[in-house]
């Protein structure tokens, strides 16, 4: 798991619920945090029995506020830097930890708690679905402090929302609210703020229930429209069909299924 109180990790039924854990910061992102989501990432990559993990942060004012603005303007920003991924450009090494959550086998469910600001939205993009409270608050505010949002939003943004409000927000930094985000496609429920947690271990647990090995393969076939053309994703889709076993007692399922009806 991770060495660190930054971020913690609870498994249970084959659910992990990773929490970045800085409530006193709003859980904003520093060093020991992006530590403890790297290692929390590769703890979950490694473990078997966990089908489907849901990322949340501590309390209920924020998901994450962003990278840390108090360690920024102290002059130690570098140090979030150190020791990550050594031999890769630094902020790529960044973005290396966010994309380990996107390319987990398993699915992983945002559960969106206040304030996704910044770092924290983009790391929101690489998960699989996304649950809100309606206390939510979105923004890349980067543009506002004379940089880019450079930590993957630029590309997966408009892979998730239109094109034009995926600029929209990336070129103004303008927040925008749960309902907002709802209508644009960002996220895909809002929910009441003490119903975001039960709602999110809600569709963890029915998840869980499935074939894992299904389940996966059903996750990897939907992310290759994101780097691949649509006729070879069409037969990668196939293959990955057959490799996972979908499809296996489909019949027997069907004649149950009809019974019913």
């Amino acid at each position: 798991m991770t060495d660190n109180d930054a971020v913690k990790v609870e498994i249970d039924s084959g659910i992990a619920t990773v929490v970045i854990n800085r409530p006193e910061a709003r859980n904003a992102l520093n060093r020991d945090a992006f530590l403890g989501l790297m290692q929390a990432a590769q703890s979950l990559k490694e473990n078997p029995e966990v089908r489907v993990a849901i990322l949340t942060g501590a309390g209920d004012r924020a998901f994450s506020a962003g990278i840390d603005l108090k360690m920024v303007a102290s002059g130690g920003g570098a140090s979030v830097f150190t020791g990550l991924r050594p031999g890769f450009d630094p902020l790529f090494s960044l973005k290396s930890i966010f994309t380990m959550y996107e390319d987990l086998a398993i699915p992983v469910i945002g559960a969106i708690n206040g304030y996704c600001l910044g770092a924290a939205f983009e790391l929101s993009l690489c998960l699989d679905m996304r649950l809100a409270s309606d206390t939510a608050i979105f923004a890349l505010p980067e543009i506002q402090f004379g940089v880019l949002p450079d930590l993957g939003s630029t590309q997966r943004l408009p892979r998730i929302v239109p094109p034009g409000y995926a600029k929209e927000l990336i070129l103004t930094g303008r927040r925008i609210d749960a309902a907002e985000a709802l209508r644009i496609g960002l996220v895909d429920h809002v929910y009441p703020l003490d119903q975001v947690m039960p709602e999110a271990k809600k569709l963890a647990e029915e998840i869980a229930k499935l074939n894992p090995s299904v389940v996966q393969g059903a996750k990897r076939a939907s992310n290759l429209w994101m780097t691949t053309p649509l006729d070879t994703r069409l037969r990668m889709e196939t293959d990955i069909c057959m490799a996972s076993g979908s499809g296996a007692g489909f019949g027997e399922q069907a004649q149950q299924f009809l019974k019913k009806e």
